[in-house]
């Protein structure tokens, strides 16, 4: 799937329509997964399913807190960009900047953004599901 088709997913699932800052958040979660499907980095998900991955990234990273506050029932606690910076891997970062037109750090500052909120969304269950990540985003009946 490319890219900007799952941005655009991520973007409807952000509440995107007519919300600029919703869709392009969308668009830089896209380029991000995207990237983690094409085996950017170390520890890179299996092709089909790159949230598992990140959320092994952000575990990894000291993110341990965070990352279950999102996939979990409740409060989602926050993130910041210097923090997504530090668990991604760099040549990931910069793939996700050079595709949204912005600086690694503005990338990961508009993924700190709109990570939570995705995850959040995209684990209704409160766990990270099985199954590639077009079907579920598709199950969010978007």
């Amino acid at each position: 799937m490319a890219g900007n088709d799952l941005g655009s997913l991520l973007g409807g699932l952000l509440g995107g329509s007519g919300q600029q800052g919703a869709a392009g958040g969308g668009n830089i979660l896209g380029s991000l997964l995207g990237a983690l499907m094409a085996g950017g980095g170390k520890g890179a998900a299996d092709g089909s399913n790159p949230l598992g991955g990140l959320m092994d990234m952000l575990t990894k990273s000291g993110l341990t807190d965070q990352a279950q506050s999102w996939v979990g029932n409740g409060e989602n606690k926050p993130v910041t960009g210097e923090q997504v910076a530090q668990a991604l891997p760099d040549e990931t970062l910069q793939k996700v900047a050079q595709d949204a037109g912005v600086s690694p750090q503005q990338a990961a500052d508009e993924i700190a953004q709109v990570l939570p909120q995705a995850v959040d969304k995209l684990t209704p269950q409160g766990q990270v599901p099985s199954g590639s990540l077009e079907d579920l985003i598709k199950q969010q009946k978007l």
